[in-house]
């Protein structure tokens, strides 16, 4: 059960918050920012880059290396495949992941190592065995770590994730906002470099400026009724999201909230992209699951039994490709199964901005999904 009171209660949500995951939202815009110089320092605007990659492999832990990976392939598009490694099984060290490079992996490709730990024996090895090839190498993870040191034996770049104090204590949870940003702005300034995806110092401070709006629209003391984040929590309290994402930058902030949803909350969540949802979620929203499914739950006995799960869309927008938009089609089927619809939609920005906002209010949503449910 959500605790809805707790929403409108900042001292109680501050005392929930054991993981320190609303101040880490709140301060994603500082992160970035923080993030920026700490590229800078490392030599990221000194490096002399001969083209294009021939691919760019990307490996890490969990959620924040699939996140990572999905954000950045969307924004390279096709100039360069942007290829995530997933784990191929276990390292030597009891309960450690193995990283293998692809056979095809030589001196014309670029391998991205990142993780908020840092001490994975596997991305050691990983890097060690890029270097063999010829792979050039590139890293973000907390400074001082056994990953760091493996990456500079390996002539690789290596860049101090953009830690906050209070994260110092314990390993950063993979699907907090904070640590996306942290280990995502770096990559963005290495990717522009190369000339991969445009994100120069100036797009990434218009980055921050937007996070920082979102944190004064979406912080714990803006109430329920004019605070988006809070409303769309409120509004899943007892639902399955079902999350249809149009246009090209809502595609990965949509997986990014079904994965924020699952880790922070243990939230799962149903995840499309329009057009195919409207077809591939039909026969879902049609099932036991919509809200005209039992027409018995009326009767049902509100305070000793549990509530039914029932499906909610969310529908995530950006520019739509061409300028149509399927969105009056979702909305009407999904009405027609009577299956309410929560929206979201990015004030006008460049491509990196808006997907920053889109990300920042459903991280700060599973955040208040996760405080008030008691996750």
């Amino acid at each position: 059960m959500l605790d809805e009171s707790l929403l409108d209660t900042p001292d109680a949500l501050a005392e929930a918050d054991q993981r320190a995951l609303l101040r880490g939202a709140a301060e994603a815009g500082a992160r970035v920012r923080t993030a920026t110089r700490a590229a800078a320092e490392s030599g990221v605007g000194d490096l002399k880059p001969d083209g294009r990659p021939r691919a760019v492999l990307i490996a890490g832990p969990g959620a924040a290396a699939i996140c990572v990976a999905d954000l950045l392939g969307t924004l390279a598009g096709p100039g360069s495949p942007v290829i995530r490694l997933a784990p191929t099984g276990v390292a030597p060290a009891a309960g450690a992941l193995r990283w293998e490079l692809p056979g095809w992996t030589g001196s014309v490709d670029l391998l991205l190592i990142t993780t908020p730990d840092g001490t994975e024996p596997g991305l050691s090895l990983l890097a060690e065995q890029a270097y063999r090839r010829g792979c050039t190498v590139a890293a973000v993870a907390p400074a001082g770590t056994p990953l760091g040191e493996a990456v500079a034996q390996s002539h690789g770049l290596f860049v101090p994730m953009a830690t906050a104090p209070y994260e110092l204590e314990q390993t950063p949870t993979a699907s907090a906002p904070g640590v996306l940003w942290a280990l995502l702005t770096p990559l963005l300034a290495l990717l522009d470099r190369i000339g991969l995806v445009s994100a120069p110092a100036d797009a990434l401070e218009k980055v921050a400026d937007r996070l920082d709006q979102v944190a004064e629209r979406c912080g714990p003391a803006i109430a329920t009724y004019s605070n988006p984040a809070k409303t769309l929590a409120a509004e899943l309290a007892e639902a399955l999201p079902v999350i249809w994402t149009e246009g090209t930058s809502a595609g990965p902030a949509g997986r990014r909230f079904a994965a924020a949803l699952a880790e922070l909350s243990g939230r799962a969540a149903l995840v499309a992209e329009l057009p195919e949802a409207l077809s591939s979620h039909s026969a879902l929203l049609a099932g036991p699951l919509a809200a005209s499914a039992d027409p018995d739950d009326f009767f049902r006995d509100r305070v000793e039994e549990p509530p039914a799960l029932r499906a909610r869309v969310v529908l995530l927008r950006d520019r739509p490709i061409g300028g149509l938009t399927a969105a009056p089609a979702a909305r009407e089927v999904a009405l027609s199964h009577d299956t309410p619809i929560s929206e979201l939609e990015p004030e006008p920005g460049d491509e990196l901005v808006t997907l920053a906002e889109l990300i920042a209010i459903t991280d700060f949503a599973a955040v208040y999904l996760a405080l008030a449910s008691g996750a």
